[in-house]
């Protein structure tokens, strides 16, 4: 689990798959709203609360973005409500929850080699396309899944090569820069 705080009263926290599958949890008892989720909810923003130093009073709104098979992305949003209109009872917290889905899949990378040899993995296994972008010193690799793509094969075929991305893709989209479009795995086997 990652936690990154975004604005004085946002914070978001990654949850991968393993860390899931370690708490006994699947995405489908998030969606059910089972109190396994529950617990693991205010487990998360307990350390939340003492990592930044933040108290979850009142209202708090939830957005979940499932990344398919690399987890899922929390962006939690804590209302400023004052004392006359505070929404607490007995200890829980009232919460509004969205949530999104994206089957791309979205990949970082410390070195551009290593997606060099990605792209070699990829296209000895006839899968070709995918777009790499560049932001802080990392690579991302995105690939749009489409029905004929096996996603869970090729999520652990990219996991052999980077990690899950906790950046979104509207940030990548947005601040980072874009090295080559729609046709990567192409493109590197041109050139390298």
């Amino acid at each position: 689990m990652r936690l990154e705080r975004l604005t004085t009263n946002k914070i978001k926290i990654f949850l991968s798959s393993d860390d899931l599958f370690e708490r006994g949890l699947s995405k489908e008892d998030i969606w059910k709203d089972s109190m396994k989720w529950h617990q693991l909810f205010h487990d998360m923003l307990e350390e939340a609360s003492e990592e930044f130093d933040v108290d979850f009073e009142g209202s708090v709104a939830v957005e979940i973005f499932s990344l398919h098979a690399q987890g899922m992305i929390m962006i939690i949003t804590i209302d400023d409500v004052s004392e006359e209109n505070e929404i607490l009872y007995d200890g829980f917290i009232e919460m509004q929850v969205r949530m999104e889905s994206s089957e791309d899949l979205l990949y970082t990378f410390d070195s551009f080699e290593d997606i060099i040899g990605l792209a070699k993995r990829l296209f000895s296994m006839s899968i070709g396309g995918g777009t790499i972008y560049h932001l802080n010193q990392n690579y991302f690799f995105l690939m749009k899944t489409t029905e004929q793509l096996d996603v869970d094969r090729i999520a652990s075929i990219l996991s052999e090569y980077g990690d899950p991305s906790i950046v979104t893709i509207c940030r990548l989209e947005e601040y980072g820069k874009v090295i080559m479009e729609n046709n990567a795995v192409e493109t590197i086997l041109q050139f390298f």
